[in-house]
């Protein structure tokens, strides 16, 4: 279902409605941007009008409508689009293929955006030649008859694609439709427990705050009509005043004579009332009353829908938000701002998810993913996925191995569905990021400067689906892509409903974010509300979920990057290499007199994953918030190493004494099937 802004739209073209064509009525939709317009089967049958014939446009309905005619139309939409009338009605001379003339009946209804602009026409046509007398000419007999009919017809059919309780209000209040049922207001009210409470009034100066909310058990003319569930109709203003004396004071003031109020009954229960005033005096025919029946009835199945839709939709919704992180943590070192909106699809919802993990030590997760479906299944699976990779992360697994295990635990599931997602590990001291991605939108980075980039990270397949053959030995097969997130850089992470673009090109959406974020403000929460404000405007059906995360703080001083270096058995050169980098950095630093003792340490912790593990393992190096350069050797053995005492003749087993001795702090961390061995080095303050 597309959107606009906060408006629920039907797909397009709407559906034609069975019960119009049997009565001879067809549907057209027309898009005001495009200039596309899409008849039904019934319609062009109205018209006489093969598909082949038919170009699809307004310029399609030449073959039959004069040009006269055409431009009578033209004129009577242009002003009611000027008038801001939602509403609007022309009976049009037409011609069949033999030449033959004819009457049709085009009746239709204006959408807007939540600015007001006209997007959208969705109407009724039919054949009139069985209207009493020639339309438009002078003498039609019973005309207004007719227009009752009609306003009654075109009523009921807009209301088939009515999806909220707005819709439905929306629909009764057009003036227009007033003045083509008699009327001079309407009212619709509720059924809200044991009362009635007042949604709708159809014209400024009837309506009455005191009696918004009515009990049913109340001598009042709704409340009477949904008690006895039947139709009650007042002829004169006597009768409202001796019948309803508690309504009487408020109908006293008004030019008001008559009136009806019509039971909406749907599988046979009240669900509200519909309220029609009159200046008129005397009884209602009995065609008048069928007709009114009839709309009552169309009134109570779109209100009960649309009743349906917004309980359904508000009990979907918060079965999603209960799904996602209750709230963001406070993370040092980075400002972060959150979105989720979902799409209103009634009971449908979707399995966007993002959450944001503190790890410690100056690190933090942040992930977004998206679960195939829209429906109470893919937020289950949503959250728990949710959950598994929060658990992975936390317990110290690295983000390939977190993705990997991800995805074997929602195969496990066996329900059949597959998910996209990214997770992002950011060492908000450092600055460096690990970006792992599961068939999902790669990120972008804005920089400090203003420049956005679109970073292309190397990906694995969508969460739940099996692994090639054969399955990738070297590795978990999602790789790690690797950058630098300075000072004032932003990272965006969202799901594909941020960016589709119903019959767009498929990367028109990507280009509008990016330009977005190029352009959006400083302030990352401000940032996020304009990144969601593109789903208003132009989005599509599906869910969204958006997390953007700044770092914060200014470059150190003391210069120089992380350091991250794989270690691989066998090979030689690697552990040389990371000596030289460790040695660079340190003078970089500011620890130069250390450079010595912090290369042995290093040394020592690289040799023992080298020799006692398999698989090798990585060294990275950093500066922590204490000001202390740190550090780590990773390996994939979960066995924890042990000090112990050497012989004097002994070839090892001094490696931890050694690093006890050398650095000020050391030890060891559990890492998900691995495990970490650090030491840190106290820097010495910073020369002025």
């Amino acid at each position: 279902m597309a959107r606009r802004g906060d408006v629920p739209e039907v797909d397009w073209p709407a559906r034609p409605d069975t019960s119009l064509a049997l009565n001879r009525m067809g549907t057209f939709d027309w898009d005001l941007d495009s200039g596309r317009m899409h008849l039904d089967p019934t319609a062009l049958e109205v018209l006489d009008l093969r598909p082949d014939e038919y170009s699809g446009t307004p310029a399609g309905l030449r073959a039959r409508i004069a040009p006269a005619e055409e431009a009578r139309l033209d004129s009577r939409v242009a002003q009611a689009i000027k008038d801001g009338r939602s509403h609007y009605g022309a009976y049009v001379r037409s011609r069949r293929r033999d030449g033959t003339p004819a009457w049709t009946h085009i009746q239709g209804h204006i959408l807007r955006d939540p600015g007001g602009r006209p997007y959208r026409v969705i109407g009724i046509l039919r054949d009139a030649a069985h209207d009493p007398g020639e339309p438009g000419a002078a003498g039609v007999q019973d005309e207004g008859r007719r227009r009752m009919t009609g306003v009654v017809e075109r009523t009921t059919a807009i209301l088939a694609h009515a999806r909220t309780v707005n819709d439905v209000t929306d629909v009764l209040k057009d003036p227009q439709a007033l003045g083509h049922l008699g009327a001079i207001s309407v009212m619709l009210g509720v059924v809200d427990g044991g009362r009635i409470h007042l949604v709708a009034e159809g014209q400024l100066g009837t309506y009455v705050p005191e009696i918004e909310y009515t009990r049913i058990d109340a001598q009042f003319p709704m409340s009477v009509a949904v008690r006895t569930m039947k139709p009650v109709f007042i002829v004169s203003r006597e009768e409202f005043q001796e019948g309803y004396p508690e309504l009487w004071p408020y109908i006293e003031p008004l030019a008001v004579r008559s009136g009806v109020y019509l039971p909406l009954i749907a599988q046979g229960r009240p669900v509200g009332a519909l309220g029609l005033l009159y200046k008129r005096d005397g009884d209602f025919t009995a065609e008048e009353r069928n007709l009114l029946m009839a709309l009552g009835s169309g009134v109570a199945q779109s209100l009960q829908r649309a009743i349906l839709f917004e309980q359904e939709h508000d009990l979907a919704e918060g079965l999603q938000r209960a799904m996602l992180p209750r709230r963001i943590p406070a993370v040092p070192g980075a400002l972060i701002a959150v979105r989720y909106r979902s799409a209103r699809m009634g009971r449908d919802i979707g399995g966007d998810w993002y959450d944001v993990v503190p790890l410690g030590g100056g690190r933090v997760g942040v992930m977004i993913g998206d679960v195939e479906g829209h429906d109470t299944d893919a937020a289950a699976v949503m959250g728990q996925l949710r959950i598994v990779m929060r658990a992975y992360v936390v317990e110290g697994h690295t983000p390939g191995a977190a993705m990997a295990r991800a995805s074997a635990f929602l195969r496990e599931l066996e329900t059949e569905r597959f998910a996209t997602c990214t997770y992002a590990e950011a060492d908000l001291t450092s600055g460096m990021l690990q970006i792992v991605r599961a068939g999902h939108l790669d990120p972008v980075v804005r920089r400090g400067d203003g420049s956005c980039h679109r970073i292309q990270v190397a990906g694995g397949l969508p969460l739940g689906l099996p692994p090639p053959e054969p399955s990738v030995a070297a590795g978990s097969g999602y790789p790690v892509t690797s950058l630098e997130l300075h000072p004032g850089d932003t990272l965006v992470l969202c799901t594909d409903g941020l960016i589709d673009r119903p019959g767009a090109d498929p990367d028109t959406g990507m280009r509008e974010l990016m330009a977005a974020i190029h352009s959006g403000p400083a302030d990352v929460d401000e940032l996020a509300d304009v990144l969601c404000d593109l789903v208003g405007d132009s989005g599509g059906g599906d869910d969204m979920a958006l997390l953007v995360l700044r770092r914060r703080g200014t470059p150190t001083g003391r210069g120089g990057g992380p350091l991250r270096q794989r270690l691989e058995p066998g090979d030689a050169e690697a552990p040389a290499l990371a000596r030289h980098l460790i040695r660079a950095a340190v003078a970089a630093w500011g620890a130069r007199d250390r450079a010595d003792e912090i290369e042995l340490a290093a040394d020592e912790l690289m040799t023992n994953a080298l020799v006692h593990t398999d698989g090798g393992g990585h060294i990275s190096m950093r500066i922590t918030p204490q000001g202390r350069i740190r550090i780590e050797v990773e390996d994939s053995s979960s066995a924890l190493p042990r000090r112990r005492e050497a012989g004097d003749w002994a070839v090892s087993g001094r490696g931890l004494m050694l690093v006890e001795r050398l650095a000020d702090a050391w030890g060891v961390e559990p890492r998900g099937g691995g495990k970490c061995v650090w030491c840190e080095f106290a820097l010495p303050p910073p020369q002025h």
